[in-house]
């Protein structure tokens, strides 16, 4: 049976709200399949504005490996900014996709992709805007499937009362499985319902409904354990890991914004995974194992990207892009293939100690030359050492130097404020570090018309890393120390004026915090927040502290914890946390010795490159590093005239 558009009723609304090229949808390389030849549809959803969700890149491929499949359908939507919520409320529309403006509670699965917890509100508007209830355990046969994935879902917990279930890890070939129990559920005649489906996704092993758990509690608020309410339904869950990303050369066809997004390129993911070991980094311990696109897949990515896009960038996408095993090789046989096109590449903030000038030339050669990002992220070198971030202060001043001898004019330096054993001489030393920049910068380049910008974030403590036990620096301790640091800054004459200081406050991590390691508990705080009005909390001008803090007191109070007891407190080895029980295929004995080696500030090596360190991913999902290292050069496609 058909579903009609929702368009006509939205028409109307949209010149009355900001920026409404972001609701009509028909970007170049959208897709409209026909609703009635297919039997499963999923709604895909990243929860923030349009100009953030369009680029991104998990919801972009997903979009094309469910779109890619015959029977199979997927749209995307995104969050509705405050003014055009307010009129669909009034005249009665409900959340809808871009592509063919389908109500979104006629889909079968609803996928939400968390990046950040800060979207956890968003996540709400969207549900009661589509009509379908907040808790899971309302929902009917006839309401989606409500499922989270991204980096946030990892600890689904706080959210568990919203979600019908989880997916962790890659999701490729995650949702072509849950696509085909759907499908053969559906084809049987939906038997037991709405919870035969979800038992049918529990019982692979890979898809958790938090419905199917029960959490006990200690009388100290601790966690007793978390246990299955039903045979059948496993312990613990294990993430998804896609080992060749040759087979996966999505996305094929990006999608290109009708409307400004932060992003304005086309992106390529050069490799998954990161080993480096920072012990602050759950997207690193998170993906482990490496596994390296090829390069002679990426030429081809990119040449298939470019064409069907017209975009002039081209993204280098992963979490440490200069570690891949043939990085030099890709970048100047794209800067050569693209030369006479001007077709500039990019990376994401580059290891210190994986930057050299040639590949930083390369880079530059057919764009313009903006400024270099370099992530030191603690100010001493004893917090380095402690988050296990091995780059020296002389190899940072050796490689600045270099950027600022070979023409630079501009270098970004990123830090954490906030770290466990952080003092506030740890962080002031990141005054001393800048003036050493600019100092440095000044001598090689002969010039004073040079400029360093330290940026600042406040750290949170994520679940499975080895800091998942570490207490958070309070918000006003945060504070305090930003303080003393720009007023270090300002107050020196000679470099003070070429030194550029941006900082977050430390408010919103806490709340971060909260939301990051939060247990069931918090659910309450996230929904009495969004009916206070809250959304779009990533958002510095929507984000309301006192409405959290104010919303968690009450939540919270029948339970005898309170918000510094799932921030700023320090957990012990034995302490159950709230998502042990999800498998990231890290061992968490590893993590706590690992943890210990952080307190006696010991630096671990990259398992890459050096015997194994048992951290428990490889054997347990049978996987290993994957390394191109093919020795392969990226040759022209074809050869121009006159070159």
């Amino acid at each position: 049976m058909s579903v009609e558009s929702v368009f006509p009723q939205l028409e109307a609304l949209l010149p009355h709200v900001q920026k409404p090229i972001q609701y009509v949808g028909g970007e170049l390389n959208s897709t409209v399949k026909d609703w009635d030849a297919c039997d499963v549809r999923w709604a895909l959803m990243y929860p923030d504005a349009y100009e953030v969700g369009l680029p991104n890149q998990g919801v972009m491929i997903l979009y094309e490996v469910l779109n890619e499949r015959e029977g199979v359908l997927a749209e995307r939507t995104y969050s509705v900014w405050p003014d055009l919520e307010a009129l669909m409320r009034e005249h009665g529309v409900p959340q809808f996709t871009v592509d063919s403006h389908r109500p979104v509670k006629a889909f079968d699965v609803f996928g939400i992709s968390f990046s950040t917890e800060l979207g956890y509100t968003n996540m709400l508007t969207a549900l009661d805007l589509a009509g379908i209830p907040l808790e899971a355990k309302d929902r009917t046969v006839d309401d989606p499937i409500v499922m989270a994935g991204g980096h946030a879902a990892f600890n689904p917990e706080p959210i568990a009362d919203f979600i019908d279930c989880a997916v962790i890890g890659d999701g490729e070939q995650a949702v072509l499985e849950v696509t085909e129990l759907v499908r053969a559920w559906k084809a049987e005649g939906r038997p037991g319902g709405r919870e035969e489906l979800l038992f049918r996704l529990a019982k692979t092993g890979g898809v958790y409904v938090p419905g199917f758990y029960d959490v006990e509690y200690l009388p100290d608020g601790r966690i007793a354990r978390v246990v299955p309410n039903r045979s059948g339904v496993p312990w613990r869950v294990s993430k998804h890991t896609v080992m060749d990303l040759d087979e996966w050369p999505y996305p094929k066809q990006p999608l290109v914004p009708l409307a400004e997004t932060v992003h304005e390129r086309m992106s390529v993911e050069i490799f998954r995974g990161c080993t480096r070991g920072c012990r602050f980094c759950q997207a690193g311990m998170i993906t482990r194992p490496v596994r390296e696109r090829s390069i002679t897949g990426i030429g081809e990515m990119v040449d298939k990207g470019l064409k069907a896009t017209g975009f002039e960038e081209v993204g280098l996408l992963s979490l440490s892009s200069a570690d891949h095993s043939e990085i030099g090789d890709i970048a100047k046989g794209l800067a050569d293939r693209y030369e006479q096109d001007k077709i500039g590449l990019s990376l994401p903030s580059t290891r210190v100690d994986a930057f050299n000038i040639d590949l930083a030339n390369e880079l530059t050669r057919n764009g313009r030359r903006s400024g270099l990002t370099f992530a030191p992220e603690g100010g001493s070198e004893r917090i380095r050492k402690v988050i296990n971030k091995m780059v020296s202060e002389e190899d940072l001043i050796r490689t600045v130097a270099t950027a600022y001898g070979n023409g630079w004019r501009q270098v970004k330096l990123y830090f954490m404020c906030g770290l466990p054993t952080e003092t506030d001489e740890d962080v002031l030393q990141i005054a001393d570090m800048a003036t050493k920049v600019i100092a440095k910068g000044r001598e090689v380049s002969r010039s004073n018309d040079i400029r360093c910008t330290v940026s600042i974030g406040g750290f949170v403590p994520k679940p499975h890393t080895p800091f998942q036990w570490a207490p958070q620096l309070s918000a006003e301790e945060t504070d305090a120390r930003l303080e003393k640091l720009r007023d270090k800054i300002r107050g020196d004459k000679k470099y003070g004026r070429s030194i550029g200081f941006r900082y977050h406050d430390g408010k919103p991590g806490i709340v971060e915090g909260l939301l990051s390691r939060g247990d069931r508990r918090v659910g309450a705080i996230i929904r009495a927040v969004y009916e206070d009005g809250g959304r779009f909390d990533g958002w510095r001008e929507h984000f309301s502290y006192d409405r959290w803090m104010n919303c968690a007191e009450k939540a919270l109070a029948p339970f005898g914890v309170d918000v510094d007891w799932y921030t700023t407190r320090e957990r012990t080895y034995e302490e159950v946390l709230p998502w042990d029980h999800l498998d990231s295929g890290l061992d968490k004995d590893w993590l706590w010795e690992d943890w210990q080696d952080a307190l006696d500030e010991t630096e671990v090596e990259d398992c890459r490159w050096t015997p194994c360190f048992d951290c428990g991913v490889c054997p347990q999902f049978d996987t290993w590093p994957q390394l191109s290292d093919s020795g392969k050069k990226l040759l022209p496609l074809t050869v121009k005239k006159g070159s």
